[in-house]
């Protein structure tokens, strides 16, 4: 059962990520993907910022912390994985709710940066600075151990391309590429929860 619900959870709260962030760039005219960040497309005083927040990035987030809290109990036993897992849920899970209840400001202008925007872009920097070393440090944990294989690869192989991305994205934060940059980032972290998402429903036949 608890397999099972890993697999929603991952599932779902990847889906949810991905359909909002869409939408939230449909919904503004000349909104691009490319070089605009996602927080634009929610920022206070951006139409349907409130709905994109609420109906979209906070269950997302929830869901995906939930995923990360009880991934930990279907692998192998180890404190190092263990908090790897419930380090990301932290500051990918809870952080996507944390970024929703204090967005940018319009624009994630930080020339005049409020509370709100501060909270935001410190989770932010958080996030991509901690996620992708977990999951490096997940990959490298796991990669002796027996039926690990795969998942230990594919871990560092992603951990190291979204731990690229961020650090050219800190490098030029106001590039015009700064959007591919991010959500190459985000991508790969959830390409990442996909597919330990359908993995976890095999690994009780390990």
């Amino acid at each position: 059962m608890t397999n099972k619900i890993i697999f929603l959870t991952g599932l779902l709260g990847v889906i949810l990520f991905v359909g909002t962030t869409v939408v939230g760039g449909v919904q503004l005219n000349g909104y691009s993907h490319i070089n605009q960040y996602i927080s634009e497309s929610y920022a206070s005083g951006t139409e349907h910022a409130r709905a994109l927040r609420m109906y979209g990035f906070i269950p997302s987030g929830i869901l995906l912390m939930i995923f990360f809290f009880l991934y930990p109990r279907i692998v192998a036993k180890s404190k190092a994985v263990r908090l790897a897992f419930l380090g990301i849920g932290v500051f990918y899970g809870l952080g996507t709710v944390v970024t929703s209840i204090f967005p940018c400001d319009f624009g994630c202008d930080m020339s005049k940066p409020s509370i709100s925007q501060i909270v935001h872009n410190m989770m932010g920097f958080l996030t991509y600075f901690i996620v992708p070393i977990c999951v490096i440090g997940i990959g490298v944990k796991t990669r002796k151990w027996a039926g690990y294989n795969r998942f230990s690869i594919i871990s560092l192989a992603i951990g190291f391309l979204s731990l690229i991305f961020v650090a050219i994205l800190f490098m030029n934060p106001e590039g015009n590429l700064k959007g591919l940059y991010q959500r190459i980032v985000e991508g790969s972290i959830l390409l990442w929860i996909l597919y330990a998402s359908f993995r976890a429903l095999k690994w009780k036949d390990l």
